[in-house]
């Protein structure tokens, strides 16, 4: 059998969020427990960006398609894990042409961010000028173990750049334990409707 790696944050109250925002961090509710009744259950309240997620057009453009637009075949397919563990502060066009990026590849990009257990606002990004490029060769998807794909821009120009065409975006993986190279990848998202976002479990295949 195959060995399976699971990319995915974990879920939980203490989490890591964006900005390291009280707003954004996921609360269990307990609606049902054996004091009073004869099940557990939990109601989850979380932002749809929240941890390992998979963006949607609609999260930054103006009548942009729902998450649920995203074909399953789409991420449920081959892909490549890239080391970028030396870059500091920004991913640029330099960086993302070393890679020999070619069109239709799904890149997953691993860097320091997959060793901060804790909020980092200097995490690192994807600059404008990466993004310019990776769209210019026709990848199919980029995956960033970011809790965003970018920092600090106010037109959010990397989101924009890359999903205008056609270019899908994770975010939120843990990679810190994944060596570079070749893999099968399932990413998962709730099959929520409508919205800008979903929660995914992703894994790798060898």
């Amino acid at each position: 059998m195959n060995r399976i790696y699971d990319i995915s944050m974990p879920i939980h109250p203490s989490m890591p969020v964006y900005k390291d925002s009280d707003a954004k961090r996921p609360v269990f509710e307990t609606t049902s427990d054996f004091t009073h009744n004869t099940t557990h259950e939990t109601r989850l309240h979380m932002d749809t960006h929240t941890g390992t997620h998979i963006d949607a057009p609609l999260h930054m453009i103006e009548e942009g398609a729902g998450v649920d637009s995203i074909a399953l075949s789409q991420l449920i397919r081959s892909c490549r894990v890239v080391d970028l563990t030396t870059v500091n502060d920004a991913i640029t066009r330099e960086d993302v042409t070393a890679l020999s990026p070619t069109k239709g590849e799904f890149l997953l990009m691993k860097t320091q961010n997959s060793f901060d257990e804790t909020w980092n606002p200097k995490f690192i990004y994807v600059r404008e000028d990466a993004a310019d490029y990776l769209a210019e060769v026709g990848i199919a998807g980029v995956g960033i173990d970011g809790l965003g794909i970018e920092r600090a821009q106010p037109s959010h120009s990397t989101h924009k750049i890359l999903m205008s065409a056609g270019v899908l975006i994770i975010e939120g993986l843990r990679l810190g334990h994944i060596e570079s190279g070749n893999y099968m990848m399932v990413a998962a998202p709730l099959a929520i409707m409508g919205i800008d976002a979903a929660p995914a479990r992703v894994f790798l295949m060898e």
